[in-house]
């Protein structure tokens, strides 16, 4: 009997490691994010814009991988294109919504859009997916010579900050 309660139990600690290795190669990375924004940047100035927008909302398209993917918004907070909530593009702005804590996400990344043209936000979103809200780091790259922005974000942690 013991024999069998404790190969269950090594089988279930090896099954439960490759779950987490295998959600770790799920995650996008900061580095990803900043090559992405950069892409859908390089894009947005080398295509139409509409054609820019069809591309970076597409949700199986070249700027959605692993569990991120890149959005796109003018200076005015008006959210141009975005793969899991186009809801938001139908808004005027999205300058008044904010995450559970309260903070103004989207006036962070317009603010750091207009002052540095790059960064990075943290605040709390839901993965493409799901309801519940995580700790988000959002890289901000303001496309040159443009009054629009692209996004990409890393989830990090657990649920709180």
């Amino acid at each position: 009997m013991r024999r069998i309660s404790l190969w269950t139990i090594l089988v279930f600690v090896a099954l439960a490691v490759t779950a987490v290795a295998a959600q770790a190669n799920e995650s996008a990375t900061k580095q990803e994010c900043v090559v992405k924004c950069n892409e859908a940047a390089t894009y947005v100035q080398n295509h139409d814009l509409e054609k820019a927008i069809e591309v970076i909302g597409d949700p199986n398209g070249p700027f959605v991988w692993k569990d991120s993917y890149v959005f796109l918004m003018n200076l005015d907070g008006k959210m141009i294109a975005h793969p899991f909530k186009p809801e938001l593009t139908k808004k005027e702005h999205c300058l008044l919504i904010t995450d559970p804590t309260g903070k103004a996400l989207f006036v962070h990344f317009v603010n750091l859009a207009r002052e540095s043209g790059d960064g990075w936000v943290e605040y709390m979103w839901p993965r493409p997916g799901e309801r519940t809200p995580r700790k988000k780091l959002t890289y901000i790259y303001r496309i040159p010579d443009t009054d629009l922005f692209v996004g990409a974000g890393v989830y990090v942690g657990g649920m709180m900050y």
